[in-house]
């Protein structure tokens, strides 16, 4: 094993930043080719500047980012945050007491670990399911959390996130989207409403998926419920500073939905070329992925066990791309947790900088790599965790 603990994923991560701080300072920023979709941007104006002040900003912004939000995802009123992550957090603080029971539900197991990591800090129980046939709130549920779009893209279908709201709802149980990428991605690609608009109590989005804005939260819902929540994320300091609130607000404002149509014909070429490489590369809606097992089956040889995991296999080949070919992927800057399949994106600003072959070529080279490295500890260690 060569990754053995959350400690050992921050250090991964650590390893990526700096390569990329590296690049950056020796090359500049057109340098790097970031692929994984959460790029995302800060797109504050010159104005914006001289009300980035901790009274005054949010003073100033609030009401644009009100009118904004409820634009983007419904609801009587919302709420920024410093990450997803927090929203969700301050969310089961507010809304869970100890020894009730958060259920998550998702297109696909595994869920994103900040659920069940909120859940258990709180002294809750956890139960996911990916099953519409199992989904079932008990009498200690107090929250169920839908997922409609997981890390890997996978989208609920439209039956079952209703059948689940209805269900919870019958049973008195709020209900909290999880739509990080899902409120652009069901919304523009697969023509679903709004959570806010088939009944949930809650939704959150992450406003750097997809869009160009900074990596934060943005929360909507019923005032109520959105008061209490704002309550527990004042008291922990997860609520989003002026300066992001400013780069959410300007991301709103420029969304464009077109960006994410427009890779869809880019993302079906891109696959067509690499599945001859790659046995078993997915599509996803706005660009291509690989998984762990997929990893794991091109490099693994019949006659000898490898002595690492796929998860291990995948982060290897994610930190390849990032040192070898400046290619930035989930796996390699990801927190502890994230998941170890390699996405493509399409609609990333960055695919602009980089021509089909050029991505081809990376991989097919980083392939070639990790079946040289795989049974060398000490060159599969330097790779993950120096700089």
């Amino acid at each position: 094993m060569i990754i053995n603990s959350s400690l050992d994923e921050v250090k991964r991560r650590e390893s990526a930043l700096k390569y990329i701080a590296s690049q950056v300072k020796e090359k500049g920023r057109n340098s790097l080719h970031d692929l994984s979709g959460l790029a995302g941007g800060f797109p504050v104006s010159e104005s914006d500047l001289m009300l980035l002040e901790t009274y005054a900003g949010p003073a100033y912004f609030s009401e644009s980012l009100q009118k904004e939000g409820i634009v983007h995802l419904g609801g009587e009123k919302v709420l920024a945050f410093n990450r997803t992550s927090a929203a969700i957090l301050a969310t089961i603080l507010a809304l869970v007491k100890p020894g009730e029971e958060v259920i998550h539900y998702l297109p696909q197991l595994p869920s994103h670990p900040s659920i069940p990591r909120s859940a258990k800090l709180q002294g809750a129980s956890y139960r996911e399911y990916d099953s519409i046939k199992d989904f079932k709130p008990g009498e200690e549920t107090s929250l169920v959390v839908i997922t409609g779009s997981t890390m890997d893209h996978q989208i609920i279908p439209l039956d079952d996130f209703e059948k689940i709201i209805k269900i919870s709802h019958q049973q008195g149980v709020k209900v909290l989207v999880d739509d990080a990428s899902g409120a652009r991605l069901r919304t523009v690609l697969y023509n679903q409403p709004r959570a806010m608009d088939m009944g949930a109590d809650l939704v959150v989005t992450s406003t750097d998926k997809l869009m160009n804005g900074p990596r934060a939260g943005l929360m909507s819902g019923e005032t109520q419920l959105i008061d209490q929540i704002a309550d527990k994320a004042h008291q922990f300091g997860l609520e989003a500073q002026p300066p992001v609130i400013a780069g959410i607000i300007r991301a709103l404002e420029t969304f464009n939905p077109q960006i994410i149509i427009d890779s869809i014909e880019r993302k079906d070429k891109l696959h067509s070329k690499l599945k001859k490489l790659v046995k078993g590369v997915e599509k996803t809606p706005t660009g291509v992925m690989i998984s762990e097992d997929k990893i794991w089956e091109e490099v693994k040889t019949p006659e000898t066990n490898l002595p690492i995991s796929k998860r291990e296999v995948a982060t290897l080949m994610a930190m390849i791309l990032l040192k070898d070919h400046n290619i930035v992927t989930i796996p390699a800057v990801g927190m502890p947790g994230v998941t170890a399949t390699i996405r493509l994106d399409m609609a990333s600003a960055d695919s602009n900088t980089m021509e089909d072959s050029q991505i081809v070529n990376a991989i097919t080279d980083s392939l070639q790599k990790l079946r040289k490295i795989i049974f060398d500890e000490e060159k599969c260690l330097n790779i993950l965790y120096e700089s």
